[in-house]
């Protein structure tokens, strides 16, 4: 698992995500090499969560994402190169259901980054 990886999972948690979930996509796809999809209780929870996102990366690694799109929806991607990290409200990722998509890809075991509450 990548630090980046583990960088955007911490932050995600600590914000309250749901559902954080991590694929490795790298021998499927050349769009990424990981996907990390969360959800949000709300709109206005997805926006902050990728805002905490963007901004504890910038400052304390100096990261930026390449593109973020979805700002005014249920579901906002940010595009770091070797992570897409994809934020949904609840119906949005039911809708969209990227884990069913990527079943072939390897899914992380991330219990040691997440808080137990």
């Amino acid at each position: 698992m990548s630090d980046l990886v583990e960088k955007i999972v911490r932050i995600l948690d600590e914000k309250k995500a749901e559902d954080i979930v991590a694929i490795q996509i790298d021998e499927l796809t050349i769009l990424s090499d990981y996907f990390i999809i969360a959800t949000g209780t709300s709109n206005t929870h997805v926006r902050s969560l990728a805002e905490e996102v963007e901004d504890r990366l910038q400052k304390e690694a100096g990261i930026e994402p390449a593109a973020v799109e979805g700002r005014a929806t249920g579901w906002v991607l940010l595009d770091y190169g070797e992570v897409l990290v994809h934020l949904f409200t609840k119906d949005a990722r039911e809708y969209y259901n990227l884990e069913r998509l990527w079943t072939d890809g390897s899914q992380l075991d991330l219990r040691a980054l997440l808080s137990e509450d």
